[in-house]
């Protein structure tokens, strides 16, 4: 929910393949600024692009399902959650709205999506295209001119109240579960798979594109990745998954203990660390972990 920088929808093209993409490590090094589109820039784009292309689906489904299985899924979002809104309680948060001075306008909804970073305006946007007269539609022309901001301009007094509002519709609930889905849990569980992670290793990516972002900048999920890659090889490549794995959290720790609103680090140092380190790579309950001082557990 806390995301470190705009989201980028538009700016990669997609490339049907099938092969696991390998980063070299010249392609992980510094980047060259003297091209249009660096190496390492080019890598992040076409990770971006295989996490959102169909072309592995029949890949993906020889593989066992994962995070993606619904008791699975079902405890992802709970552990989100419980970093996200300190509860378990993932269905109370269709309606939450707050700007928390994170510099991304409001935040709102099961995942987060803000004002600021381009996920919720492109969820009105597709949510009005369906039901032309909902509540939301008539502040669109203001969640497109505060988009990439932390303005409230045209937003204030009345969004929070139709946010609320609207997600009393069941229609509006589904659409952030597709949201959700299409641009944070589906990529990321797709490229994990690809990387060669199990379900542990999915649900640590699935985090990371939540907290980060979906963006293939150096500070968004695929920037971090690549970084990851530089300094350990995944599974996919031969690599031992925990190594790569506890790699993967030390420069996400890195990342946001660059920026005051995400210093604090305990999703990852008693929740993702302790499953790491406890060898649970299943992600099998009962799991008990602990977010900003508070414990939480879901039994077997």
């Amino acid at each position: 929910m806390r995301r470190g920088g705009c989201l980028l929808f538009a700016v990669v093209p997609v490339v049907a393949t099938a092969a696991v993409y390998f980063f070299t490590p010249g392609q992980s090094g510094a980047e060259d600024t003297s091209r249009g589109t660096s190496a390492s820039q080019q890598a992040r784009q076409d990770a971006k692009a295989k996490a959102e292309d169909t072309a592995d689906d029949e890949l993906i489904a020889d593989l066992p399902p994962g995070l993606a299985a619904p008791d699975k899924k079902e405890l992802a979002q709970k552990i989100v959650t419980s970093a996200e809104n300190s509860t378990l309680d993932w269905r109370a948060q269709y309606g939450y709205i707050e700007d928390i001075d994170d510099g991304q306008g409001y935040t709102a909804g099961i995942i987060g999506f803000c004002t600021g970073t381009h996920d919720l305006l492109v969820l009105v946007e597709r949510y009005t295209k369906a039901h032309p007269d909902n509540g939301l539609a008539r502040y669109l022309p203001a969640l497109r001119k505060v988009d990439g901001t932390d303005s409230h301009k045209g937003l204030d007094p009345g969004f929070t109240a139709a946010w609320k509002a609207e997600a009393k519709v069941a229609a509006f609930r589904r659409a952030q579960d597709t949201e959700r889905d299409r641009v944070y849990f589906d990529p990321a569980v797709r490229l994990a798979k690809l990387d060669g992670l199990g379900t542990l290793g999915q649900f640590i990516y699935y985090d990371a594109m939540v907290l980060h972002g979906p963006g293939t900048e150096s500070t968004g999920f695929y920037g971090l990745r690549e970084r990851a890659l530089s300094e350990a090889d995944s599974p996919a490549q031969g690599g031992k998954e925990k190594a790569y794995l506890d790699i993967f959290l030390d420069v996400r720790r890195k990342a946001m203990k660059s920026k005051d609103s995400h210093r604090d680090t305990t999703r990852i140092d008693t929740a993702q660390r302790r499953f790491l380190y406890d060898g649970n790579l299943n992600l099998d309950a009962p799991l008990r972990w602990a977010v900003y001082g508070e414990t939480f557990r879901v039994p077997k």
